[in-house]
């Protein structure tokens, strides 16, 4: 069973794309005429020129739209395709779950002709900046900690890629980690809770004591009051990035 087969069951309706995001990541991959989707999960962000999908988890293939492009379940590691099948190949928050980073990267140069285009995020800029972790779940901030590695391995494996921020809106429709930023309540509800993968593996028992102080620091205003600059922003960049790398 792989994490998504357990986590993934409310994809469709809190992982929903953002069309701010998939702009950024449609005017990352160009004229790409045909692109394959490595890790792509439920089909989030999938332009209507992707030949194929790559997802090791059928809990999330199921939850692909009609009509969508056809999907191989597999890991990124091993992609059952031929050798420059595609203009580009695309992977969307989906590294830091990579085994094997290398060998990801490095199937995916194989299948791609062009361009190689990675939505991630970068960890220092993240755990500095997201009040979740840093003031109110540690333990979460550990998970991501373990998490990051593989992120900063893709970044010294494409060397001089392009890194472009993306800032996250105040109103982002994909329940990512940070997509809460500026509506703290949601991370109260456990079917966003369920879609972060960040949250679901630390667990709830370990997130238990932080959700209460968060939810008391709503109730008594003490947590609009710390964060006051926040509610008057409408975009925020808590280290999301698209890297682009020319092949």
């Amino acid at each position: 069973m792989t994490l998504y087969d357990s986590i993934g069951q409310t994809y469709r309706s809190t992982r929903r794309p953002d069309p701010r995001i998939a702009a950024a990541i449609a005017e990352a991959l160009g004229d790409a005429a045909s692109v394959v989707n490595v890790g792509a999960g439920a089909g989030s962000y999938e332009p209507e020129q992707t030949i194929a999908a790559v997802e090791p988890s059928m809990v999330m293939i199921a939850q692909r739209p009609g009509g969508s492009a056809s999907a191989v379940q597999a890991v990124a590691e091993q992609i059952p395709l031929r050798d420059q099948c595609a203009d580009a190949a695309m992977a969307v928050l989906t590294v830091h779950h990579w085994s094997d980073v290398a060998a990801g990267v490095s199937e995916m140069r194989r299948i791609a002709r062009r361009r190689l285009v990675f939505f991630t995020w970068y960890p220092r800029v993240f755990t500095g900046s997201f009040w979740l972790l840093s003031e109110y779940l540690p333990e979460a901030g550990k998970a991501d900690a373990a998490m990051a590695e593989p992120v900063r391995v893709l970044a010294r494996l494409l060397g001089d890629a392009e890194v472009r921020p993306v800032p996250i809106p105040h109103d982002c429709m994909d329940g990512f980690a940070a997509a809460y930023w500026r509506r703290p309540e949601a991370y109260l509800d456990p079917t966003v809770r369920a879609g972060i993968s960040l949250l679901a593996m630390t667990g709830e028992g370990a997130l238990r004591t932080g959700l209460t102080r968060l939810a008391d620091d709503l109730r008594t205003g003490r947590w609009q009051d710390n964060h006051a600059d926040l509610l008057q922003l409408d975009s925020l960049d808590v280290g999301y990035r698209l890297v682009i790398a020319e092949l």
